[in-house]
């Protein structure tokens, strides 16, 4: 009884956090093709992208399918839906600060993060590749909506990005080892993501790179 009340909590968690993260990450997506110029319908492809491409994505790695974004209608309702008002108020959105679209940004990170390791975990995936599909979910929709706009991923190249949804995974995955309510859990791995992100913008943290001769 106690693991079905677990289940199910863990359930309405994924559920939520998949959501929060698929708002932000379609307004980021929105905001990307609205800087790309863009047409209405090119915005709405972009912003769609973004949001469910990680988790897409994910499912069909982890065997879950057709994916919860294609078997769930609210999904492609709250990325296009975002996506429609961020086009709309784009004039007021250009006002946002960029440190507040970094700060959403990374909220939606660690959100599909921990999202994604719930997931891979719920489908009694191990550990590690849990950590990876987590990742993947977190960073798989911001890699589409480059190559739709023809840039090189910023996955690729940025300072700390697919490393902080890696950190904050393994935090989770940890937690759960260690016998820590999945809540807890996703929490302490959401936060972990969260705060590397954020602090690798603000200190300029980057991971080593490769001279050229």
């Amino acid at each position: 009884m106690k693991d079905t009340s677990m289940n199910k909590q863990a359930d309405r968690l994924l559920f939520v956090v998949d959501h929060a993260g698929t708002i932000l990450f379609a307004m980021e997506g929105a905001f990307a093709a609205i800087a790309g110029n863009l047409d209405f319908l090119g915005v709405m492809v972009v912003s769609f992208a973004t949001a469910l491409g990680g988790g897409v994505l994910r499912d069909v790695l982890i065997g879950a399918t057709p994916p919860q974004a294609i078997r769930d209608w609210r999904y492609s309702v709250s990325a296009f839906t975002t996506g429609g008002a961020v086009f709309i108020l784009h004039q007021f959105a250009q006002q946002i600060p960029s440190q507040l679209l970094m700060i959403l940004d990374a909220a939606g990170l660690a959100l599909f993060a921990v999202a994604g390791t719930q997931k891979a975990l719920s489908y009694s995936i191990p550990p590690f590749i849990a950590i990876l599909m987590g990742t993947i979910t977190g960073v798989g929709g911001g890699a589409i909506r480059d190559i739709l706009l023809m840039h090189v991923p910023v996955i690729l190249y940025t300072d700390i990005y697919a490393t902080a949804a890696l950190f904050g995974s393994a935090v989770m995955v940890l937690g759960r080892r260690l016998g820590f309510h999945p809540m807890l859990a996703a929490v302490l791995g959401g936060l972990a993501c969260f705060a590397l992100r954020v602090c690798a913008v603000w200190f300029h943290w980057n991971l080593p790179k490769a001279s050229a001769p």
